[in-house]
């Protein structure tokens, strides 16, 4: 039966990946529980720096080192080392800033689609969007900045996670969409129990420890709100343009005008409305049914001074069984020709 002095050896062995010391060297594991009735093993371990692609890396080796001994379920916490720890055994030779996505010196389009509730179906937008963009010939990276509720590699059919190169992280490429998600880094669809500050080091991390290589658009799919990570965007991002998604619904429209205000007040270009579930079309009559009202999208985008991008109806994608997506539409499909003829007013 696996037990804390167990674990202490196997994770104590692993190497600090910023220091290059054994972490039981370093005194860095923190905390154990071994729960042998659900065989779960908690851990909290110390390093340099967190919220990194090296932290990532160490993640996923704690994670597999662990379940080839006999744990189920494996939980990670982490907290960055005392300062005079890392003093004594930091090496002084300092790196040369590598090049990232807020400093490089062609910046992409950064692109954010928010909402002011949720349900109204923005990371469907999002997806879509990012998809149809990579079908107009363009360089596109999708950033799924929703960190509790995180859902874009399963509405995208993606079941690989990253690959780790170096200390940089390899997005996952689909559709021609270069994407990362919180959903990568948690074992088995676990909620993500973090406070703001540590909110704010993943998303740096997206920016700034991924290789995203040469990319033309970024697509940030904001949670639903003016919330921790909705700012972290607004601070990070100067030059950012949103988009705002709502529904025909009047509410709705206006609780997504507090997300437009947000982007006014943070100097975001605000560049159109799309109106979601905007109606039902019978496949057998071809009437529409506004199941959810009418008018939300037209009066968010008179309110805001933006154009109405588009409105998207009810409808299901195609699902195919070999190539599994659950929420994209098809190039063809009348609603991913809606989607396209999106794509290139933001183009335009």
């Amino acid at each position: 039966m696996l037990g804390e002095d167990d674990v202490k050896k196997i994770v104590g062995d692993l190497d600090e990946p910023f220091l290059h010391k054994p972490l039981r060297e370093l005194n860095a594991i923190k905390d154990i529980k071994v729960k042998p009735e659900k065989q779960h093993v908690s851990v909290k371990v110390a390093l340099a720096k967190t919220g990194s692609a090296e932290q990532i890396q160490l993640q996923q080796e704690i994670v597999k080192l662990l379940k080839e001994v006999g744990a189920e379920t494996v939980g990670l916490r982490f907290e960055e080392l005392p300062q005079e720890v890392i003093a004594k055994f930091q090496d002084p030779a300092t790196q040369e800033e590598k090049k990232t996505l807020l400093n490089s010196n062609k910046q992409p389009v950064f692109l954010a689609v928010a909402s002011g509730k949720g349900g109204v179906g923005k990371s469907t937008v999002s997806v879509n969007l990012a998809v149809s963009l990579a079908r107009l010939g363009k360089k596109v990276g999708l950033i799924d900045a929703d960190i509790y509720g995180f859902s874009v590699p399963d509405m995208m059919g993606i079941t690989v996670r990253p690959k780790i190169a170096g200390d940089r992280v390899i997005p996952v490429e689909r559709f021609g969409v270069k994407v990362i998600s919180m959903g990568f880094f948690v074992e088995d669809n676990a909620p993500v129990i973090w406070r703001g500050p540590m909110l704010g080091k993943m998303l740096n991390n997206f920016f700034n420890e991924v290789e995203w290589g040469d990319v033309e658009y970024i697509i940030l799919d904001l949670p639903p709100g003016t919330g921790d990570v909705a700012l972290d965007v607004h601070t990070m991002l100067p030059s950012c343009k949103e988009i705002i998604v709502s529904t025909p619904h009047p509410t709705a429209a206006f609780v997504a005008a507090r997300a437009g205000a947000m982007a006014l007040k943070t100097d975001h270009e605000i560049i159109g409305i799309i109106e979601n579930m905007a109606y039902y079309e019978s496949i057998k009559t071809g009437e529409k049914e506004y199941v959810f009202g009418k008018g939300g999208g037209e009066k968010l985008a008179e309110e805001l001074s933006v154009p109405l991008l588009g409105k998207i109806p009810l409808k299901q994608p195609d699902w195919d069984d070999h190539d599994f997506a659950p929420s994209v539409y098809k190039e063809d499909h009348p609603t991913g020709l809606i989607y396209l003829d999106v794509a290139k007013k933001i183009v335009e």
